[in-house]
């Protein structure tokens, strides 16, 4: 597919991909801020930021603001990852004019009423309790601080109860002051619109925004050491995590790890793990492998829950495949399903068009382009066997695995 790109003289850039089959549009601002971009004391000040953005506008009230979109049958919705914002919405082609209007007030015109921050912040603090009665979530987020710690990679993106209870509304008045970088912001739209379309309706509005740099940097994070940790928690399972830094974005070998991951311990019913743990010995209802990259660095981990007394011998066998992993190379006809099952998921991911628009924005922000998907594609084809087993030795080394159990008290 073809994409095509308009930057903006305040640096906003546009993207767009027409798809001429659907009835639907799909947009939304992806803003480079995230929860890494919080200093001392502004923990969960970002995902704030991105509940308060539907809580009212110098032209609209909360109610207004979710009225507008459901109304006609759309969807209007956002996320906080460590590294992004974003504010999107899917709406049938002939309301999409609403929709970037809408979103356009949401993400640069938000008031942040102090009674509407106060009812929210009940809300989120909610929220934290909901991910702290659920193992599997409450497991992943700890985990990060063992990946990243003493840095804000390794900080929950909700924050913490003293950090939510303080806030004001100047406290996200001088977040954005201090974040907001126009450059740094890109408006994508997937969907059966033209570009000429898109750009009539959506450049008028954003030209009125006054260029914005930030002086704010990331700085990386360097004092991982590893570490195993136990701790008993009111849970009727063990629930175990493992894994390590690992490569960024920008290193050329992230598809080859996404390959060797899938195979390692993919969404599919065939990776080895799942194979391992749940076919052959019942141990474990699911179990995951993740590659999470960064701009930066990036981390692998693996998870999953089993019976107290079927931890040490599950440990046991996900190191086993680890090591098997990493000093067996794959066979000439493992290696070509590996390959077509990872290419086959990736071409399945590119029609949710709501994924896609949002992972242009993503790629435009953190590279300057969108990777073709046949690029992509010839990149995986082209990973051979040995290419594949250097990267394991280094990506999935033993001695550097952190490990993070949580066992029934």
């Amino acid at each position: 597919m073809v994409y095509q790109v308009k930057e903006l003289s305040n640096g906003i850039r546009i993207i767009h991909q027409l798809i001429p089959h659907t009835r639907m549009v799909h947009s939304g601002f992806v803003l480079d801020i995230g929860s890494r971009d919080e200093g001392e004391g502004q923990e969960g000040l970002a995902h704030f930021w991105e509940h308060m953005a539907f809580k009212g506008t110098h032209k609209r009230k909360a109610f207004h603001i979710i009225n507008r979109l459901e109304a006609v049958g759309g969807e209007l919705n956002a996320y906080t990852t460590k590294e992004k914002i974003c504010f999107y919405a899917s709406v049938l082609k002939q309301h999409w004019g609403k929709a970037s209007e809408l979103l356009y007030d949401i993400t640069f015109d938000s008031i942040f009423p102090p009674k509407q921050i106060e009812k929210e912040r009940q809300v989120i603090l909610e929220e934290m309790a909901m991910y702290r009665d659920s193992p599997d979530d409450c497991l992943q987020d700890e985990f990060d601080e063992f990946l990243f710690p003493g840095h804000s990679l390794g900080k929950n993106i909700l924050g913490t109860e003293e950090t939510v209870n303080h806030f004001s509304q100047k406290d996200f008045l001088r977040f954005l002051h201090e974040r907001l970088d126009t450059s740094r912001i890109v408006f994508s739209v997937v969907g059966n619109i033209s570009f000429d379309k898109v750009l009539k309706k959506i450049v008028p509005l954003l030209e009125e925004i006054p260029t914005k740099t930030s002086s704010h940097q990331r700085f990386a994070a360097n004092s991982y050491v590893p570490k195993d940790t136990v701790v008993y928690k009111e849970v009727t399972q063990a629930h175990c995590a493992l894994g390590k830094q690992a490569i960024s974005i920008h290193d050329q070998r992230r598809f080859k790890l996404y390959l060797l991951n899938n195979v390692l311990g993919g969404p599919s019913m065939n990776s080895r793990l799942n194979l391992a743990l749940r076919e052959k010995h019942g141990m474990v209802y699911s179990i995951e492998s993740v590659y999470q990259a960064f701009t930066d660095t990036g981390f692998i981990g693996i998870y999953y829950g089993t019976e107290e007394k079927a931890a040490s011998k599950a440990r046991r066998i996900v190191l086993r495949e680890l090591k098997r992993i990493r000093e067996k190379k794959l066979g000439t006809l493992q290696l070509h399903m590996a390959k077509e099952q990872a290419i086959g998921q990736m071409a399945m991911a590119e029609e949710n068009y709501v994924g896609l628009m949002l992972v242009y924005g993503k790629n435009l922000l953190d590279k300057g382009y969108v990777d073709p998907l046949e690029t992509i594609f010839q990149t995986i084809r082209s990973a051979t066997a040995d290419e594949l087993q250097d990267l394991a030795m280094e990506v999935y080394d033993e001695s550097q695995l952190s490990f993070l159990t949580y066992l029934p008290k």
